[in-house]
């Protein structure tokens, strides 16, 4: 029993990485999109979050291997393979997805702070960004574990107000079963689609995760490599679970309780709604738990935006030039009146754009024998990543197709 309680706690110490990738699946993104997906469409677009979860468990297990096994970031491995004119093409792709991540954010932090304190959304949005640059400098000085508990410590805040809901407002069950059957209805149901895939597949953090994995475990002699990836494996697998339970919570709570009520197509028309149809304690803990979303995925958006912008170009900036670049966008949004909520999902769908440019040389470096050795992908493992790569880019040409 002595040898087994030391293992759990051993195997225990060796999981977080996940945790701070898994994060930005639950970003207020994921708010905007689950809820409006929720309230429009009821269960019908549920198997698309069961999906994406799958997909994004995938994807993210490769990420944390090849970082493992390479002792080397995704975006270093792509910057070996590409000419320097490319490199800043690549490099400017990447910085174009981690500013649409920030506007989802900051977005999100701010609506919050309006909700709860009813401060105006740009000084929401200042303070939003402010404090995460308190997370990042936490990370500098502390260390990466001491982040990766504050990250989930957040991450666990985020899903009490749905839980709570939902205990208030069960889901019909047998329109839950329907909803896992692939289905659409019309071209708006496809948009979400795509904006649910972009806001659970997150390019950053295909990108960021392989850094995780590098960073806590170093440079990994081979006879740790096996069991390493097996606790990697697990770290994932829970991290991902709860990240995708909370996901169709929202959903099965907007589905359940706000479908057909006017202005649920907004965050602060669904805080609202779940105030007059649920709890107003509810509504609290859904502002509460929208804060704690934009406060912890902004910091490990920018901390993305520092992982790509290092290996693609290996040039660092100030954590404050860097928390710039991405804030400002936001901020200018707030600043002309652009409905937030609007501004959620579209920058959910530029992210589902972004995601094969971070698939494919993810999968193609993983099923690469030279770079991974005995850790290469299984014939069975890249078929399968190849495929997801293949839905996601039909679903997107799909999108383009039905919009023109």
């Amino acid at each position: 029993m002595i040898v087994n309680s030391k293992a759990i706690r051993s195997v225990v110490g060796l999981l977080g990485p996940a945790f701070v990738a898994a994060i930005a699946y639950v970003d207020p993104g994921n708010f905007a999109t689950n809820l409006s997906a929720g309230s429009r469409y009821g269960y019908l677009l549920l198997w698309v979050i069961v999906v994406a979860n799958l997909m994004a468990s995938l994807v993210q297990y490769l990420s944390a291997k090849l970082g493992l096994v390479t002792g080397q970031s995704l975006p270093e491995i792509v910057r070996e393979h590409l000419s320097e004119k490319a490199r800043i093409s690549y490099w400017f792709q990447a910085e174009l997805a981690a500013v649409a991540t920030d506007i989802a954010e900051v977005l999100g932090g701010a609506i919050a702070l309006e909700l709860l304190f009813n401060l105006p959304l740009i000084l929401g949005g200042i303070i939003t960004g402010a404090v995460s640059m308190m997370l990042l400098l936490i990370h500098g000085q502390r260390g990466q574990k001491t982040f990766e508990r504050i990250t989930f410590g957040l991450m666990l805040i985020i899903p009490i107000g749905f839980i709570t809901g939902l205990v208030i407002r069960p889901p019909h069950a047998t329109s839950l079963l329907h909803g896992l059957l692939p289905m659409f209805q019309g071209q708006n149901s496809v948009l979400l689609a795509v904006g649910i895939l972009g806001a659970t597949v997150m390019p950053h953090v295909i990108y960021l995760h392989s850094a995780l994995a590098r960073d806590r475990h170093g440079k990994v002699e081979k006879n740790k490599l096996s069991r390493l990836i097996k606790i990697t494996r697990i770290d994932v697998g829970i991290a991902m679970l709860i990240a995708g339970g909370v996901n169709i919570a929202m959903l099965l709570l907007a589905a359940s309780a706000l479908r057909g009520v006017a202005s649920t197509d907004t965050l602060v028309g669904a805080h609202q709604a779940i105030s007059n149809h649920i709890s107003p304690v509810v509504a609290t803990l859904f502002a509460i738990g929208l804060l704690a979303s934009g406060l912890a995925s902004t910091a490990v958006g920018c901390y993305a935006g520092s992982v790509v912008m290092g290996g693609l170009l290996k040039r660092q900036v100030s954590l404050f030039v860097r928390r710039l670049i991405t804030l400002v966008p936001a901020l200018l949004i707030i600043a002309v009146g652009i409905d937030p909520t609007k501004a959620l999902i579209l920058s959910q769908v530029v992210l589902s754009f972004a995601i094969p440019f971070a698939i494919v040389p993810l999968v193609r470096a993983t099923t690469n024998k030279k770079l991974m050795g005995d850790f290469v992908n299984s014939n069975s493992t890249t078929i399968l990543a190849w495929s997801i790569t293949g839905v996601i880019v039909a679903l997107n040409v799909f999108l383009i197709v039905l919009t023109i």
